[in-house]
């Protein structure tokens, strides 16, 4: 059996026609949904979620296409856009009895918290995220060698056929190289999640390529119109970030101002999986941002 975070329980919860995710849910109190990341599931905040739950319902689901959550086909490029994944988590959420709640992602679950933000300001009170720009500010950002580190957005952003095939050919190679270089605490993910996590990679090869692709073309095209209606994130935001933009060349905090009203961006010390190198860091940022 693969490992849950202790003490919760857990439960598949219908979001769309033909849709259920799988949703881990513990604690009492204020509700908090948190959103995992690539190469991962519901299981990175494992350590985050345990701690909240003392004075927080808090919610923890495996997105569309991941883990043991639903993984419908993509015949159109429009399934797994984040604005469809950002309607899951309110769905969810409002099944679950809650029609508000804070809202934190991390990598690809930071992508949909922010959609959900924009698009369903009434339902989010508070936004964290963990470790990305906005999608188009994203696109723009990685240019030039420096941006070779995000080889693999391009990768799956191809038509479909080419870049599964190529990952289903060494999926632990391609899935682990992630866990192994953004990380700078290796000790932070257990040989037992480590494998939890490879093992529902490898059988979500298709959709995990399709959340990607959705990030080329659809998501940036949403990003696109609201940008130029100058639509903005209403609710307090706090933004926890390396400083990867030193390294390719422009001003984090500048971008994600100008999606938000109310900012508290933070620079970590720790790798890309904070929830999990650094949980105390990351629960007193959210203990934090509820407070404003």
């Amino acid at each position: 059996m693969a490992p849950r975070i202790t003490g919760f329980d857990y439960q598949r919860v219908p979001v769309a026609e033909g849709v259920a995710l799988n949703v881990a849910v513990g604690g009492t109190g204020r509700p908090i949904v948190l959103l995992h990341g690539f190469p991962q599931t519901h299981l990175m905040w494992r350590h985050v979620a345990a701690d909240l739950a003392a004075d927080h319902t808090v919610i923890v689901p495996d997105l569309r296409g991941y883990g043991d959550s639903d993984k419908p086909a993509d015949p159109d490029g429009l399934t797994y856009a984040k604005r469809v994944m950002a309607a899951d988590v309110v769905a969810a959420a409002r099944a679950l009895g809650y029609e508000r709640f804070a809202l934190a992602g991390h990598d690809r679950g930071a992508l949909v918290a922010i959609r959900a933000g924009l698009d369903h300001p009434a339902a989010v009170t508070h936004l964290a995220s963990l470790d990305v720009l906005p999608t188009l500010d994203m696109w723009e950002a990685m240019r030039g060698a420096s941006a070779a580190v995000g080889f693999h957005l391009y990768l799956m952003a191809q038509p479909p056929g080419l870049p599964e095939r190529l990952i289903a050919g060494s999926p632990d190679a391609f899935f682990g190289y992630f866990l192994d270089i953004w990380a700078r605490r290796p000790d932070a993910i257990p040989a037992d999640i480590r494998a939890a996590y490879l093992a529902a990679s490898r059988a979500a090869i298709p959709s995990i390529v399709a959340d990607y692709r959705a990030s080329a073309f659809i998501d940036v095209e949403h990003d696109t119109t609201d940008r130029a209606a100058g639509n903005r994130l209403s609710m307090p935001v706090t933004v926890l970030q390396q400083d990867w933009g030193a390294a390719l060349g422009f001003d984090a905090a500048a971008l994600w101002r100008a999606w938000t009203r109310d900012l508290d961006h933070r620079t970590v010390s720790c790798g890309h999986f904070m929830a999990e190198e650094a949980p105390a860091e990351v629960v007193k940022a959210l203990r934090d941002l509820q407070d404003r």
